[in-house]
């Protein structure tokens, strides 16, 4: 298995190799195609320069130099045809090179991910979920354990009946002062509410004299 392994990213390495060989081998040759442009642009300019210096007064020679310049102009489109194929071989290599280190950071990742996972299921991840949250809810159980410690409800049953009656006390206390409390009522109030009273009076002294009557009869 190791030996599939180191092969495999041993072939890696060297077709990662080769392909960096061809480009370069490449671009070598676009720059010898690019050269033989240029040594081509500049002989068409040369014919067409002497065929136009050479059109009235001698013909034939600037016949020669117009069929020169035209033969060079075939193969300046020539070598465009091999120009464009090498750039797009490069093109080609270039992107299935970076496919391929794309893919080889992708296996590694997913390699390490498996690392990590190992053997993890959910089934396993729940299994563990489940008791963390057993042992969270023991660990509040315990904590609530030792925070109140035996007897704390019956303490506390106690301190509320205490706090009642001390309610209940204070309470009576502010009635009892509330009876003793001076109230200071104006001479007119005091007319005002002597009057009903006179008349209560005589209401019950004229019901007094009406009972005497009727038990004397």
């Amino acid at each position: 298995m190791m030996a599939g392994i180191m092969s495999y990213f041993g072939g890696r390495r060297d077709t990662k190799q080769a392909a960096r060989d061809a480009i370069v081998g490449l671009r070598q040759q676009l720059q010898m195609i690019e050269k033989k442009e240029e040594h081509l642009q500049k002989k068409i300019d040369e014919e067409l320069k002497k065929a136009k210096a050479n059109a009235v007064s001698n013909k034939a020679v600037a016949t020669q130099a117009l069929r020169r310049k035209k033969a060079n102009e075939s193969e300046m489109d020539r070598l465009a045809g091999q120009r464009l194929q090498l750039e797009l071989q490069i093109n080609t290599l270039e992107s299935a090179n970076l496919n391929a280190e794309t893919m080889a950071a992708m296996k590694k990742a997913s390699d390490v991910l498996a690392s990590i996972h190992g053997n993890m299921t959910m089934d396993k991840v729940d299994s563990t979920m489940s008791k963390i949250t057993e042992q969270r809810e023991i660990a509040n159980e315990i904590a609530e354990a030792i925070s109140y410690p035996p007897g704390t409800e019956a303490d506390e049953d106690d301190l509320k009946a205490e706090l009642a009656e001390l309610e209940q006390e204070t309470l009576d206390e502010r009635l009892a002062g509330a009876e003793h409390v001076p109230l200071h009522i104006p001479a007119g109030a005091r007319r005002v509410e002597e009057r009903p009273k006179v008349a209560v009076e005589d209401d019950e002294e004229a019901q007094l004299r009406e009972l005497q009557a009727a038990l004397a009869m």
